[in-house]
């Protein structure tokens, strides 16, 4: 085999996804399955453990296969790391096993159980944590859970990567970044916050050793069931998906909004240290978060919408399920704004982008109100979540001056010209899965750490990225202003 490969494992809300890069970062390789949510009632949604574990396996087998087919000879994955959504996770007992259904980061339960905590530790939640204090972080479905039987006092917490991981082989760990979401971790001292383990009655081994993001966990199994071009891989977790989609593309200039468009819409600024604890405050009771960010010894400000969620059930009703019908809405509305100016937003009134809603609720003022008008009402909705987060934020630091806007979202021209209305200078990425390439690059920076081979990223003076040299831009034409910004040429065979 010629060179290295290197595996992305992203764990979205919408779907998994596995890429393959090689040596030099070019994509070879793209799966992915639908992630195996099941809805309830009231707007819960829950995973079994076994089934995403299922998804993984068929993952790695089918790109197994591909790999073979490819190469014409056995190719070996020399590394993969994990990313996903933060909140999602499991607690495992003493022999591993999952005790509970994985309950979606938006699910609502725990909101009985946050409203209930003492005063004391309420009071601290969102100072000591940099969370908002809300039914999304980790701590309130443990909190439902304990409420409804589960005894805790045995078990251990582990994020959705890192269980992935550590069903791979790999020792149990807690990333910096994705414990972050769960407010058992003081942002201000890095380690658990020990008051709330008091309050859940459980020690401070309820979670595993924190490691920064691309930490070498261990290998992949040699077992005889793991697809053999995965045997072996180096193990890592690679953090929070939106802010592993952060770094694929390099450092974040301090004065750039990062936006992430999938399920949830994430605005993110980085900081080089946390903000006061009065700071994460005030900005928690605007649903903003100061967190870990995957790159170790800095931080984030994440201000998040449901805007992806909303959208996503807004086509849902307008019987729109796949891409195909997808792109005709969105040639629809640019067609209305080229040659007619927007559709209407007087006639639909669209609520529930709130990160503490994610209720799609639609009002309708007038007669013949068509698909175009409700998805740009959907967009104006998005549009005034964001001006919110982001005079929060110009309260505490400085404006910024561009945006960088990735995500599968952003892939529409809808999308793109409407947040060209909010943002500052946006440019958009082109890349299909900003996410897994960044999971990918931690992957292969792992091996690098590992002293197992020279990387075309390992002699940057900086540590700070895990992404390649700085993209170049090209303005759109004919389309309003906004540009798009190329990836590296690759060689992806997508499926």
């Amino acid at each position: 085999m010629m060179g290295h490969h290197f595996a992305g494992l992203d764990l979205g809300t919408t779907s998994i996804k596995l890429l393959i890069t090689d040596d030099d970062g070019a994509e070879i390789l793209l799966l992915h399955r639908a992630t195996p949510w099941r809805s309830r009632p009231h707007g819960m949604v829950e995973m079994v453990a076994d089934e995403l574990l299922s998804v993984v396996r068929s993952l790695l087998e089918e790109a197994a296969a591909r790999l073979h087919t490819r190469e014409q000879e056995t190719s070996w994955v020399n590394a993969l790391a994990v990313t996903g959504m933060g909140e999602s996770g499991v607690l495992i007992d003493v022999t591993g096993q999952v005790t509970a259904p994985i309950f979606a980061w938006f699910d609502p339960r725990g909101e009985a159980e946050i409203a209930e905590l003492p005063p004391d530790v309420a009071g601290d939640f969102s100072g000591l944590t940099g969370l908002p204090l809300s039914a999304q972080a980790s701590v309130a479905k443990v909190l439902y859970l304990r409420k409804h039987g589960l005894e805790l006092a045995a078990l251990r917490w582990l994020n959705l990567p890192e269980f992935i991981v550590f069903s791979l082989g790999a020792s149990p760990a807690s990333e910096y970044s994705l414990t972050s979401r769960t407010g058992f971790l003081r942002v201000d001292e890095d380690g658990p916050w020990m008051a709330m383990l008091d309050y859940l009655g459980v020690p401070e081994t309820f979670l595993p050793p924190l490691v920064d993001a691309g930490t070498s966990l261990g290998t992949l199994s040699q077992d005889s069931a793991v697809p053999s071009p995965f045997r072996g891989a180096l193990l890592s977790v690679a953090g929070h998906d939106h802010l592993v989609s952060a770094v694929s593309s390099g450092d974040i200039p301090p004065d750039r909004y990062h936006v992430s468009c999938g399920t949830a819409e994430v605005l993110l600024r980085v900081l080089s240290t946390p903000l006061t604890r009065q700071a994460r405050e005030r900005l928690g009771a605007e649903l903003i978060n100061c967190v870990r960010h995957v790159t170790p010894h800095t931080w984030v400000l994440v201000a998040g919408t449901k805007s992806g969620l909303v959208a996503g059930r807004a086509l849902q009703l307008l019987g729109i399920r796949d891409r195909l019908a997808r792109d005709a809405l969105d040639t629809l509305v640019m067609a209305r704004v080229v040659n007619d100016g927007p559709a209407r937003t007087d006639t639909i009134e669209v609520t529930g982008a709130r990160n503490d809603d994610g209720v799609l609720r639609i009002s309708v003022y007038a007669d013949q109100s068509d698909p175009a008008d409700l998805f740009t009402a959907v967009l104006a909705h998005g549009n005034d979540e964001l001006r919110r987060l982001i005079a929060a934020m110009d309260r505490e630091i400085l404006p910024a001056t561009s945006s960088f806007v990735t995500g599968g979202w952003a892939s529409m021209r809808s999308v793109q010209w409407a947040r060209t209305q909010v943002l500052p200078r946006p440019h958009f990425s082109d890349r299909v899965q900003e996410t897994a390439y960044g999971a990918s690059l931690l992957a292969q920076k792992t091996f690098v750490a590992d002293g197992s081979a020279p990387s075309w990223n390992s002699d940057s003076d900086s540590d700070s990225s895990v992404g390649p040299p700085p993209q170049h831009t090209i303005a759109l034409r004919g389309e309003p202003d906004f540009v798009s910004v190329r990836a590296p040429t690759s060689a992806a065979a997508s499926l």
